[in-house]
């Protein structure tokens, strides 16, 4: 059983404009690293539906090191993400204007 290669499609443009959507339109540094990993899942997704079509599988290959790519993305955002709020005691992306002390 296979489903309809459109479903998936329609499925990650959703991801891809909820994910777009909250980048543009949140202020707070987290929901802009939680959007940006609504993009990235959008895009694993398309791996995975355009590897069905292929026999060698290399979509799901792709998926796979773009989900480790996106761990190590999160455990660097966050650990810059405290450092800043650890200067600023904020994490409102609009509040950060300053880059020195």
């Amino acid at each position: 059983m296979s489903i309809d290669p459109v479903y998936g499609l329609g499925l990650s443009a959703f991801l891809f404009s909820m994910g777009l959507l909250v980048i543009i339109i949140k202020r707070n540094a987290i929901f802009v690293l939680i959007g940006i990993e609504l993009i990235l899942n959008a895009a694993n997704l398309n791996f995975v539906v355009f590897s069905s079509a292929d026999p060698a599988n290399t979509g799901q290959l792709f998926g796979v090191f773009s989900v480790v790519l996106a761990a190590a993305e999160a455990a660097i955002a966050l650990a810059i993400l405290l450092n800043i709020f650890k200067f600023y005691k904020s994490t409102d992306l609009h509040q950060l204007n300053r880059l020195k002390y």
